[in-house]
């Protein structure tokens, strides 16, 4: 009699390499399907390719993420007790940076057809691109990510920081045109919270993979988690005071509830809170985990899940980019 086949049980590896593609492709959903859904009822319309350009702007969101994380962890893990820097997980940046300049090269096409999806390579006006604002930011954030790609693959990667840094001053000023209100006080605003953002989860991300490759030296994991921790709670105050201060300056006091309801901006807005509300309990729950459990590597749970949601906030930060800016009613 032939012996029963049994199905492979996949490894974890596998398992997490499956998990990663399910999570990815629910994020590339949020902004590819979310404009019709937050329009919905309003009565405005959304730009053409508002959802492909939501994609594109959450994967640079993402692009910054991952290396200011990297670099901002790694100084953390330098100052750690006990850390075996020799034992860490390979840098994800140069794929980060090659990923954000394929980004940043399709939303710097469409700023160069009049802001309207290219449908054949003619429509583009590359020269174009150097007489408008718009334009040369797009222009910047192109060449920003490419010189932070060489410079991840150089044996200097820490100074990935300034083309990065000069990709969130680009995303900055480009959320803030000269004809709105205060321009400078917009794009401040934006910056910090773009900046601290990126720390937060990009820190959280490469947090999590060191931790996997510290297993043999628990207490360094925990002492790490426990130095992020602080960070965050600081960073989580800078993302809260600028995120409230810029969506009053575009919807004042006196107009915010109803906009969260009857404006796709609004409702974006709105889902996006809850979701960082949510953040916010995980990163408390794992912050009382480290704390007070016996194996304080227990934290990771949370953190995980903490991980995940923060990944949807970066999928709707993209969204939210894609549809039309909240009336200003008098």
């Amino acid at each position: 009699m032939p012996a029963p086949v049994t199905e492979p049980v996949p490894h974890p590896p596998a398992r997490r390499a499956v998990a990663a593609l399910v999570l990815v492709a629910a994020g590339a959903l949020i902004p590819l399907l979310g404009p019709s859904a937050a329009l919905h009822g309003t009565g405005e319309a959304a730009a053409p390719g508002a959802g492909g350009i939501g994609l594109l702007r959450a994967v640079l969101f993402a692009a910054l993420c991952i290396p200011v994380g990297e670099l901002f962890v790694a100084r953390l893990a330098r100052r750690t007790p006990g850390a075996p820097m020799a034992d860490g997980p390979r840098s994800w940046a140069p794929w980060a940076a090659a990923a954000g300049f394929v980004a940043a090269l399709g939303l710097a096409s469409v700023v160069a057809t009049g802001n309207l999806v290219p449908r054949r390579l003619a429509q583009i006006d590359v020269g174009g691109l150097y007489r408008t604002r718009d334009g040369s930011l797009a222009l910047l954030e192109v060449n920003a990510f490419l010189v932070a790609g060489l410079c991840a693959l150089s044996r200097r990667p820490s100074l990935q920081v300034w083309p990065l840094t000069a990709v969130a001053v680009a995303e900055a000023l480009r959320a803030h045109p000269t004809t709105e209100h205060s321009p400078l006080v917009g794009s401040g605003l934006t910056l910090v919270h773009l900046g601290c953002a990126a720390l937060w989860s990009g820190g959280l991300l490469h947090a999590l993979r060191l931790l996997r490759h510290w297993r043999t030296a628990p207490g360094a994991g925990a002492a790490l988690l426990g130095r992020y921790a602080r960070v965050a709670a600081v960073l989580l105050t800078a993302i809260t005071a600028t995120g409230v201060w810029s969506s009053l300056r575009r919807m004042p006091p006196d107009t915010v509830l109803d906009q969260l309801t009857t404006t796709a901006y609004g409702r974006t807005l709105l889902a996006k809170l809850l979701l960082v509300a949510v953040v916010a309990a995980l990163a408390l729950a794992a912050r009382l985990r480290l704390r007070r459990a016996t194996d304080p590597l227990g934290a990771c749970v949370p953190a995980r899940a903490e991980l995940v949601v923060l990944g949807l906030v970066v999928a709707v930060s993209g969204l939210l980019t894609a549809l039309p800016l909240p009336i200003r009613w008098s």
